[in-house]
């Protein structure tokens, strides 16, 4: 079995939880497929998996379909920064397919279940007129 952990973002309040998970519930499972939440915990949830990182820290990347790490030229996208135009570099990316080599799988809500996330992950709302010590 994979250890994964999982980074949920909630795009309705732009807040993110984190959560360790022990399954093999997402081997296999590519970058923009949907998920139900039932496996890892979240009864009702639908999710959709945004990316992720392997074990070393390189970034999955969306269009490249395939599992293991690849050294390709880029332009633009996850896992490269370049801020002048028409310059491309040669990195190292993880392909989109998950696998037991990757660390975080990245996950966006898409339909929320009967139970609010703050709920299931013991999270107390922020309140304005709440002082914090």
């Amino acid at each position: 079995m994979a250890e994964f952990k999982l980074v949920i973002n909630n795009p309705k309040t732009g807040k993110s939880y984190s959560k360790m998970i022990n399954a093999d519930v997402l081997d296999s499972k590519k970058i923009g497929e949907k998920i139900q939440g039932n496996p890892i915990g979240l009864d009702g949830y639908e999710l959709e998996i945004t990316g992720g990182s392997d074990k070393a820290g390189f970034p999955m990347r969306y269009d490249l379909n395939t599992s293991v790490r690849k050294r390709i030229l880029l332009s633009k996208g996850p896992g490269v920064n370049i801020k002048k135009k028409g310059i491309r570099k040669r990195k190292t990316i993880r392909g989109a397919i998950i696998t037991s080599s990757i660390a975080q799988v990245n996950l966006k809500i898409v339909k929320e279940g009967t139970k609010k996330i703050e709920e299931i992950f013991n999270v107390k709302s922020d309140d304005k007129n709440e002082v914090q010590s």
